[in-house]
C-alpha cells in the first residue's frame, strides 16, 4: 500500500475492534501514533450503495472538511450549519445523524470494489466524522460511516493530510 506523499502515515480501521489506527512508516516497520475507539455501521459491513453499511478494502482521505470549526460544531451536506451540538438540540430533532466538528471523506481506491458505479465510496459519501459525546464508540451504531469522538477526529484531522491511506478491514488489528 502506497502513502500520502510526504507524510508516511496511515489509517487502518478494524471493524471487528472498533478501533482506528494511525500509523506512521518508519523505514521497515510501521510505529503506531493513536489508537481511537470507533463506531462503524450497524448494518455491518458491504459496498453497495443505499446498504447502509461500512465499505471495505483501501481509501484514500480525498478531502479535508471543517478546519477552524469549533468542536461540536453541525455539518450538514459537508457544510457548516452554524450549529453547535448541544443536548438540548438533539431533542429537538432525535431522529437527526449528527456529523460534528470534522470530517475526513473517504475515497476508494479499488475499481470495482470501492470505486466507480453502485459501490462507489466517495459517491456514497462515507466519512470518518465526529459524533456527539453520548454516542456510544467501540459497538457498531452509524449508517456506513465511522464515528468518531469530536476531540479524537479533529486530532487525526490535524495529523493527516488529504491522500493518506485508509484501510477498512473486518479484523486483524494495525499490523
Amino acid at each position: 500500500m502506497g502513502v500520502a506523499p510526504g507524510s508516511g502515515k496511515r489509517i487502518v480501521v478494524d471493524i471487528e475492534r472498533q478501533r482506528l489506527y494511525l500509523l506512521e512508516h518508519t523505514g521497515a516497520a510501521d510505529r503506531l501514533l493513536g489508537t481511537y475507539r470507533v463506531s462503524t455501521a450497524r448494518r455491518g459491513t458491504g459496498q453497495r450503495r443505499d446498504s447502509e453499511c461500512t465499505p471495505l478494502g483501501h481509501h484514500v482521505v480525498r478531502a479535508k472538511i471543517g478546519a477552524g470549526l469549533p468542536e461540536g460544531a453541525v455539518l450538514s451536506g459537508r457544510r457548516p450549519t452554524g450549529e453547535i451540538y448541544s443536548p438540548h438540540l438533539a431533542r429537538q430533532q432525535p431522529e437527526r445523524d449528527w456529523i460534528l466538528s470534522r470530517i475526513l471523506w473517504l475515497s476508494g481506491t479499488e475499481i470495482g470494489h470501492n470505486r466507480l458505479g453502485d459501490v462507489d465510496t466517495m459517491r456514497r459519501y462515507i466519512y470518518l466524522h465526529g459524533s456527539p459525546d453520548e454516542t456510544v464508540m467501540g459497538t457498531p451504531g452509524s449508517h456506513g460511516c465511522v464515528r468518531m469522538r469530536n476531540r479524537d477526529v479533529i486530532e487525526l484531522f490535524d495529523e493527516v493530510p488529504t491522500g493518506t491511506p485508509v484501510e477498512i478491514r473486518e479484523k486483524g488489528g494495525w499490523r
